[in-house]
């Protein structure tokens, strides 16, 4: 049994996953809360408020969007929503959160960075860069509260077959399962790992990646 609380800007959709898993596990009491995912103010409020109902032990933050690189150059105004989607509002709620656990010297923050974030390419950089936020900041985060209790967990998943990644799939792009990536990220919270590529083949993907010379990466089109 758990206390679930689920926190999304689309209640309809976020109603439909509350009733999907009250049928999984109808012991476990499950509550949805609508929120904004932008405004500071609207975000500290909201986790106050969950704060509030008890303590928490474990937050996984997983929200974001994957945007078309094209669009986000040709569109100020898209590359500022995908920064902060993917990136501010992320940081954001894990600070807000972060400060309850920090006085309560317990729980977990997990938050889902991506692979995108290792290193700036052309084909998603607007993308790669909130997630390079993403870790960054998850890194600090750890730094932070070595020696305590808080645990702080970065998940960085390689492409996963969900509805973000349609247009992939229909590409013909070679995608993770759901159940797969969703498996590995509940291990490492369970572990507190503090970084977690899912799968984890992109360990090393990404480390070669990082390391190529750069005379060597600008030449491939990636």
């Amino acid at each position: 049994m758990v206390d679930l609380t689920l926190v999304a800007r689309d209640a309809g959709r976020i109603e439909r996953v509350a009733a999907d898993l009250k049928v999984r596990s109808p012991q476990s009491h499950i509550r949805v809360v609508e929120a904004e995912f932008l405004e500071p103010v609207a975000i500290q409020d909201t986790v106050d408020e969950i704060i509030s109902q008890g303590a928490v032990d474990v937050v996984l933050i997983a929200h974001g969007s994957l945007p078309e690189q094209a669009g986000c150059q040709n569109d100020l105004r898209a590359c500022r929503d995908a920064l902060e989607v993917n990136g501010v509002s992320p940081v954001l709620y894990a600070e807000a959160f972060a400060k309850h656990m920090a006085q309560a010297d317990h729980g977990i923050i997990a938050l889902i960075g991506s692979v995108a974030g290792d290193r700036g390419r052309k084909s998603n950089y607007i993308y790669g860069s909130a997630k390079g936020l993403v870790t960054r900041y998850a890194q600090g985060l750890q730094h932070r509260f070595s020696g305590t209790a808080v645990k702080v967990v970065l998940i960085k998943p390689g492409p996963t077959d969900t509805p973000m990644t349609s247009h992939l799939k229909e590409q013909g792009a070679n995608l993770a399962s759901v159940e797969d990536v969703a498996q590995k990220i509940v291990d490492a919270v369970d572990r507190c790992q503090a970084e977690a590529y899912v799968p984890g083949k992109w360990f090393l993907i990404m480390m070669i990646i990082r390391h190529l010379p750069r005379f060597i990466f600008n030449k491939l089109n990636i």
